[in-house]
């Protein structure tokens, strides 16, 4: 059956993202291109660079399309709640999709979509649960910081591969001279891929963070 042209207009900043994050899910990073992509919605190159311009934008484009999936916290919720829910929806946005996160390497996750609906939130809540700016801008920081890094190392979708390639690295190590590494590891090959590893950290840093801590310090200060 012949494919459907699709027009400009049919062709949605939405439509765009959410047909590449399929086709890196499904088929890999490098199956990702212009003209793949184009092919794939019907629709010419060069209406494609219209909406995009290049590879780095629509990658922008579809960072911000996942962001979108960031859940809005009630009014009045508990502040270290809130910021739990924030970063662990996040987390499991870019473990969904570790494609994404891969090509955009180091690129800067700054779109409209995860400003509006992570990094102003978190920061007035942090703001309002007494820290001083520079407080409330590390705690972020670290928050996110952990956060991608945590979900740009392995790829969760896949956690047999994962362990099979630490699996492989290991063994190739003299237990003479690795002797924790090598002598420790169904250990290490469970927690590469335990979600829980990640749930852990970001608690502890909650924890360190909470407003009575912030208080208590300044009332010693």
């Amino acid at each position: 059956m012949p494919r459907q042209s699709v027009s400009l207009e049919l062709a949605t900043p939405e439509l765009i993202a959410e047909t590449a994050l399929l086709m890196v899910d499904q088929d890999g990073c490098d199956a990702l291109t212009f003209r793949t992509l184009a092919a794939r919605l019907g629709i010419g190159h060069a209406t494609l660079q219209r909406r995009c311009t290049d590879m780095a934008g629509l990658l922008d484009l579809c960072a911000d399309h996942l962001a979108a999936g960031l859940p809005d916290t009630p009014a009045g919720t508990d502040w270290a709640t809130a910021t739990e829910t924030r970063f662990r929806r996040l987390y499991q946005l870019l473990t969904d999709h570790p494609g994404l996160v891969a090509l955009r390497g180091a690129r800067p996750w700054l779109g409209p979509q995860l400003l509006k609906r992570l990094v102003e939130p978190q920061l007035a809540a942090n703001l309002s649960a007494g820290m001083t700016p520079r407080e409330a801008i590390d705690c972020y920081r670290r928050m996110y910081l952990l956060t991608l890094g945590s979900a740009s190392f392995v790829d969760h979708r896949n956690p047999k591969g994962a362990q099979a390639a630490t699996r492989t690295a290991l063994a190739a190590l003299d237990p003479e001279e690795y002797p924790v590494l090598t002598g420790h590891l169904a250990v290490i090959l469970t927690s590469v891929v335990d979600h829980e590893v990640y749930y852990q950290a970001l608690r502890q840093l909650i924890d360190a963070a909470r407003p009575a801590q912030h208080t208590a310090r300044q009332r010693a200060v």
